[in-house]
């Protein structure tokens, strides 16, 4: 009896053993993911780079916060200026029409014409207040972008009085959804849309939101903690992209953190300088672009990115 009693409970170790996720540790690839192959530098010598938006036709292109400028790299490689007056421009996406819309720390959100360098402001104000310093975005199907408004750049005091995660409709219409949490700063949705997650870089903590519809969302449950490999937490997250699967790459001071749609660390994507921010791009997706710093790396992978802003 004392045998058969030790025989389950040693079942029960082997059963509890194999479904414990498998993770690689930092600096390994991650099985099915990546890095497929060498991570190299493609330029240097910025100021703080941030912000990595492709258009889907080779071109991609992203912030220099403090230089107020948009860098373009085209589809041949070649490096240049967008434009030097983008009023501290942050995190950058593009629309379904094809505008680069811009998360400027100055104050607004306003959307680019590619072709014709004209700029048009989205918004600018919440009941009436300038917003803090718009940090980052994600635009749904319906066109409408979710936006968070920290404190970094902006004026003492804020503005707003709190940091906060924002919806505008295609309409128009702002809403302010989340003041309750530290610097919110990442922001994206799940592929299906049916899920937006929130990045606080003041939070080792990330927060997930059921969508009900868009623009409005639920009460929202802890997701994911930052951790190192000894166990303790590591602080907060800056940028954020997702790939086909769901899988969310977070940018931090471990590197770029890899987590399952399950909250479930699959690996860490280490970097030579500090990541803020990442996306994927490339004639399959499959190329990782990250700002870190003063430079930008590009890293091959097997995993897939999800387009958002489709219109589909």
């Amino acid at each position: 009896m004392v045998w058969l009693v030790k025989s389950r409970i040693q079942l029960f170790v082997l059963i509890a053993i194999c479904l414990v996720p498998v993770t690689a540790n930092a600096g390994e690839p991650i099985l099915g993911i990546g890095p497929a192959g060498e991570i190299q530098q493609l330029h240097t010598g910025f100021a703080f780079t941030e912000g990595p938006a492709t258009d889907g036709k080779g071109n991609l292109f992203f912030s220099d916060i403090p230089n107020a400028r948009i860098h373009k790299i085209d589809a041949t490689g070649e490096l240049s200026v967008f434009t030097d007056e983008s009023r501290h421009s942050n995190g950058l996406m593009f629309n379904a029409a094809g505008e680069l819309v811009a998360c400027e720390m100055d104050g607004q959100l306003a959307a680019w014409n590619v072709d014709s360098k004209e700029r048009r402001v989205l918004i600018d104000k919440s009941d009436g207040k300038r917003f803090n310093a718009p940090n980052d975005l994600v635009i749904d199907r319906q066109g409408g972008i979710y936006f968070t408004d920290p404190h970094y750049r902006a004026p003492d005091p804020w503005p707003q009085g709190k940091t906060c995660v924002y919806y505008l409709s295609a309409e128009g219409k702002v809403t302010r959804l989340i003041d309750s949490l530290v610097a919110p700063n990442g922001i994206t949705l799940s592929p299906d849309e049916s899920t937006l997650y929130v990045f606080p870089s003041g939070d080792s903590t990330m927060r997930a939101y059921a969508v009900q519809s868009p623009g409005q969302i639920d009460e929202g449950r802890d997701y994911f903690t930052i951790k190192s490999a000894d166990g303790k937490t590591a602080g907060g997250c800056d940028g954020v992209t997702i790939d086909t699967q769901g899988n969310l790459y977070l940018t931090t001071k471990l590197g770029v953190v890899v987590v399952s749609p399950a909250g479930v660390q699959l690996g860490i994507i280490e970097l030579p300088e500090h990541p803020a921010n990442v996306t994927f791009a490339g004639p399959e997706g499959k190329t990782l672009y990250a700002t870190a710093r003063k430079s930008l790396y590009v890293v091959p992978m097997h995993s897939q990115g999800h387009r958002f802003a489709t219109g589909e």
